[in-house]
């Protein structure tokens, strides 16, 4: 299979319509970062999802709607989700809601459970492929499962050339990591994963505190709750002010001068964010067979999101 790349133009959204509709995969930008669509209500599309992924099918997939009113043929929103919407959509945040009756999306987009993730994406050319398909998309991170997300178009490239019909490139994204997801079923909303939406700015616009995790023990209701994700070939390390003979340093902060690449030399959380599956594959192709130090990281606003890539980054693999 021969992978196109197509820009943005009316000519290259409609083609990217087009292979959606016909069953196919298209990776496109969103804000937080490229992702790897299909349509949601195609059975053997969101299986060719998997395929290109090779991703656990236990997995849920986010799918990705034009706006709230779209949203609502999926799910039940909720006021609680209203106000979340309200707040955030069109933007980096992704719900899980339950799952409206009749709603025809594939039962491998939910993992067979009777909730979805959704979300209403800003990029102006998700929206206008969006438009263009005129139907909901399923779309995780466009990269071998658990590998490092894909903040470019050629990054998708460099996993996935190939083994998927299309990429709309549509340059960087500018927020860098996935979106936050809020799980709305229940009591009370919980953090099932903290991205481009903080923390903080999710308890102001609730006027609650929202408590991080879902139950011990559950199957994943969303993406990015397995224990080791967006990880590269080398081994990682956290928290490093000083590393290693055989270690390349990522630093942080001013304080870094040594690092061999920084995610921001002056501390800027957003900057870093931005940066950092970008920094995190350019000091794996760096690496040969060295190990990488990250600097540590403030555990507050868009640094909870950092941090929780890195420690998936981090973590032992199977």
């Amino acid at each position: 299979m021969q992978t196109r790349r197509l820009d943005p133009s009316d000519a290259g959204l409609a083609t990217a319509a087009e292979i959606l509709r016909d069953g196919g995969r298209v990776a496109f930008p969103t804000e937080t970062v490229y992702g790897l669509g299909a349509d949601a209500r195609q059975e053997a599309a969101v299986a060719g999802i998997y395929a290109a992924k090779g991703r656990p099918s236990f997995n849920p997939l986010i799918v990705h709607l034009p706006d709230l009113e779209a949203a609502g043929q999926v799910a039940e929103v909720t006021p609680l989700a209203e106000r979340l919407a309200g707040a955030f959509w069109p933007g980096a945040l992704t719900l899980v809601l339950p799952l409206r009756a009749g709603a025809g999306i594939s039962p491998l987009v939910t993992a067979g459970l009777d909730t979805v993730a959704i979300r209403v994406p800003a990029h102006p050319v998700a929206r206008a492929l969006l438009e263009a398909f005129g139907g909901p998309v399923a779309a995780p991170s466009a990269n071998p499962s658990g590998q490092v997300s894909p903040t470019r178009a050629d990054h998708v490239l460099q996993g996935l050339d190939g083994r998927i019909e299309a990429v709309l490139d549509g340059g960087a994204c500018p927020v860098g990591v996935e979106s936050t997801i809020v799980s709305l079923i229940g009591d009370a909303p919980r953090l099932l994963r903290p991205g481009g939406v903080t923390l903080e700015a999710l308890e102001a616009a609730l006027g609650q505190p929202v408590p991080e995790g879902g139950p011990a023990g559950a199957q994943p209701t969303a993406p990015g709750q397995l224990a080791s994700h967006y990880a590269p070939e080398a081994a990682v390390r956290l928290n490093v002010t000083e590393p290693g003979a055989e270690e390349i340093w990522l630093g942080f902060g001013p304080e870094c001068a040594g690092a061999l690449l920084s995610l921001s030399e002056t501390g800027d959380l957003g900057e870093a964010a931005a940066a950092l599956f970008h920094a995190l594959r350019a000091v794996d192709a760096l690496a040969e067979g060295r190990g990488i130090a990250v600097a540590p990281v403030p555990e507050i606003g868009l640094g909870r999101a950092i941090n929780d890539r890195l420690r998936r980054a981090a973590a032992p693999r199977d």
